[in-house]
């Protein structure tokens, strides 16, 4: 099983994801999008299994501080592919991808637990 988890490092939620999965000896690769990148096939890789509505962050600054017409052209898989490649920190953090699916976004102590157990 190959378990790569995605996000900025001084985000609190990935901070609790990662000490998470190591305090549960979880073997993990952390991929740091903002100074890794990361690519259209990674997002639509994402889609597969979790909707953009769900990846797309619109509760935090980033997409508050999005014009309105980018905001206004964000209606779909593709678009929202296109804002979260170019702009990696409208993406809700964590992302957790097991095998190449994502599994889970954001972090929740029991959403883990289940997963791992």
């Amino acid at each position: 099983m190959t378990i790569t988890l995605f996000g900025i490092p001084n985000c609190d939620t990935v901070k609790k994801a990662r000490v998470w999965l190591a305090d549960h000896h979880v073997d993990f690769v952390f991929h740091d999008f903002k100074k890794q990148g990361l690519s259209a096939t990674e997002v639509k890789n994402w889609l597969k299994t979790q909707s953009w509505e769900v990846l797309v962050n619109k509760k935090g600054t980033t997409w508050r501080n999005l014009t309105d017409a980018q905001k206004a052209a964000t209606v779909d898989s593709a678009s929202a592919t296109t804002l979260m490649v170019e702009n990696t920190s409208v993406i809700k953090r964590p992302v957790l991808v097991i095998d190449g699916k994502a599994v889970q976004v954001g972090f929740s102590d029991a959403l883990y637990q289940t997963i791992f157990n």
